[in-house]
């Protein structure tokens, strides 16, 4: 529950007994659970009304996301082993510019001297 232990979790408690008392205790958790509870149902009524709303884009847009969460949650390994054995090649970058070829000095040719650079 939000990335806390079971010590941590406990510890909360012991601070909210010595807080608020063993008689509004029950009470503060029953208005701690009914809150998490109407903000998990305003957030299920919002992805059901984007669903509705944009229908099929809805998907392809938490595809990229759902790519990141399981980036996430897997282990490096799983990740380069996907990478790597991928049927589909990943987006090639321009190939950069060829380097200008040097051209040899012929005999008793000065090499060009840039006045700026010395």
């Amino acid at each position: 529950m939000f990335g806390l232990s079971i010590d941590h979790i406990v510890i909360l408690l012991l601070a909210g007994l010595f807080i608020l008392g063993p008689e509004r205790l029950p009470e503060a958790a029953r208005w701690v659970a009914q809150t998490v509870k109407r903000a998990r149902g305003f957030a299920a009524g919002t992805k059901a009304q984007l669903e509705s709303e944009l229908g099929p884009e809805y998907q392809e847009l938490r595809k990229p996301l759902q790519e990141l969460q399981s980036l996430r949650i897997g282990n490096p390994r799983a990740a380069v082993t996907r990478y790597l054995l991928d049927d589909t090649p990943p987006a090639a970058s321009p190939a950069p510019p060829p380097a200008p070829v040097a051209v040899p000095l012929r005999a008793n040719e000065r090499p060009p001297v840039d006045p700026d650079a010395t």
